[in-house]
């Protein structure tokens, strides 16, 4: 049974022309909005100065504090006794040097009250910049 007919069967085609003309005005496109730097073409003379040196940094005062109260001020080993005691071995510390940094590296299994011992002399020192010591965990 032909239900069509005579007809012949028409093979589907694929047409490019119309793609190509899409691509190429897209092409067009980029190549007209698209801006180059020319980097090559600037010669550049940049001015010199004779600047002061950098700063010095400031004078560190270690302060080691182990688990047992030890104390060490610049690997020198103190029998904590008073506060001024301690103010006077951080001023011999610090000497002439202006505004020294009171680094605190204390024992983690150290007591409290032996960093506050520390603070304390630095302040009665005349010491305003402390800071302290720490490290990372270890990865496991």
């Amino acid at each position: 049974m032909n239900l069509r007919g005579n007809r012949g069967r028409d093979d589907p085609e694929i047409n490019f022309i119309p793609l190509i003309d899409v691509l190429l005005v897209i092409l067009i496109f980029l190549m007209v909005t698209t801006t180059y730097q020319r980097v090559a073409e600037l010669q550049i003379n940049l001015p010199e100065a004779n600047a002061d040196p950098a700063k010095d940094r400031p004078k560190e005062i270690n302060v080691g504090i182990d688990a047992q109260g030890r104390y060490v001020v610049d690997k020198q080993v103190f029998v904590y006794t008073t506060v001024n005691a301690m103010a006077d071995l951080l001023r011999r510390a610090a000497g002439d040097a202006r505004e020294p940094v009171v680094i605190i590296n204390a024992d983690a299994q150290a007591t409290h009250q032996s960093v506050v011992h520390v603070m304390e002399a630095a302040r009665a020192a005349g010491l305003t910049h402390i800071t302290f010591a720490t490290q990372s965990a270890a990865s496991k």
